[in-house]
């Protein structure tokens, strides 16, 4: 878990410091990590809060790799293996865990990945991260990049010691496939966000990878709680959930077209929980903590209304059916809760 770049000034190491403390304190299973630049400056802020607070803070220094950063930023092969030798010596130094970050790796040469992975395990890093920074890597990429470093890590004679992890983007919208894609060709760690939340189009959604891995049978944990997750994610970020958000958005299991309510309702009816979370959905709603929502409008039948009055403890007489009814077939969308409610109050 990252928990900061506490090298970017006292106020934040300050925040830094706070969050190894609640680790610490409360026993939480994580494995703390802080970014920094490949420069003593960054790294010496990370011991000392690792130092305050008694628990090991993986240090994950980072430098740009790509030729397009070399020729914008005037770096050579040399200059770059000098700053990893000197920040994984220091993080060593401080008794650190060192977690080498190579920026867009993805868009490096083959000589240059080699060289600088090469180098930081030599040097006793214990983590190797590989980025997708701009979003750019398809599936079969990642596969092909991941298969080159696993090499190189079984050539070096340091597998089992020394992790992968793979962090991806968002910018075409490949995140989570590529980070299955990133654990069947032999990464360790996944990274991601609650609903990708991050720079540009956001970083890999660690809610979204997580329920595909549950779904391919991949990982058994219980994710009822995911929702909670994302949306306590949401609320302390500002950041909205679409409603179109694959299964937490509000939309996610609400169904409105009348032919795929029915069979909903069928299976809702003779309480085959089970079965109407999978009837019309290809994700069970239950696994996550959430259940099916039958919506009313202009594709609804009558079932979808009669359904509706019964689930909110209404009446179901004809006149109020019929009035909903009416109304949805005019809306170009699904009726919310409170349109419904009073339509109901204006024929009861």
């Amino acid at each position: 878990m990252n928990i900061g770049l506490p090298g970017a000034g006292p106020h934040v190491e300050k925040q830094v410091l706070a969050l190894a403390r609640e680790i610490r304190e409360k026993k939480l299973p994580l494995l703390p990590n802080c970014a920094a630049r490949t420069v003593k400056q960054d790294i010496e802020p990370i011991a000392r809060v690792s130092q305050k607070v008694g628990i090991p803070i993986e240090a994950a220094t980072f430098i740009g790799s790509s030729t397009i950063r070399m020729e914008v930023e005037n770096w050579d092969l040399d200059f770059l293996l000098r700053c990893v030798t000197d920040a994984i010596t220091f993080v060593k130094k401080e008794g650190l865990p060192s977690m080498f970050v190579t920026e867009d790796t993805v868009r490096a040469t083959p000589e240059i990945i080699r060289a600088l992975y090469g180098t930081a395990i030599d040097l006793g890093a214990d983590r190797l991260v590989v980025c997708d920074t701009t979003g750019h890597i398809t599936p079969w990429g990642v596969a092909n990049l991941l298969g080159c470093i696993t090499s190189l890590v079984d050539e070096k004679g340091v597998r089992g010691r020394v992790q992968i992890d793979w962090h991806g983007h968002m910018d075409r919208g490949l995140g989570v496939i590529n980070n299955i894609a990133a654990l069947q060709a032999g990464a360790n760690r996944l990274h991601g966000t609650a609903l990708g939340i991050g720079e540009r189009a956001g970083n890999a959604p660690l809610d979204l990878t997580m329920v595909n891995l549950k779904l391919m049978g991949w990982i058994d944990n219980d994710l009822t709680a995911l929702d909670r997750y994302v949306r306590y994610g949401a609320k302390i970020t500002g950041f909205p959930i679409p409603s179109t958000y694959p299964v937490f958005g509000s939309d996610a299991f609400e169904t409105g077209t009348g032919v795929h309510a029915a069979a909903v309702i069928k299976a809702l009816k003779r309480n085959d929980t089970w079965l109407a979370n999978r009837v019309y959905s290809g994700v069970p709603a239950d696994e996550f903590g959430l259940r099916q929502k039958i919506g009313v409008g202009p594709m609804s039948g009558k079932s979808n209304v009669v359904w509706w009055l019964e689930a909110h403890g209404y009446d179901t007489l004809e006149s109020i059916v019929d009035a909903i009814f009416k109304a949805a077939k005019d809306s170009r969308r699904l009726l919310t809760d409170e349109e419904m409610e009073a339509i109901v109050a204006e024929n009861s």
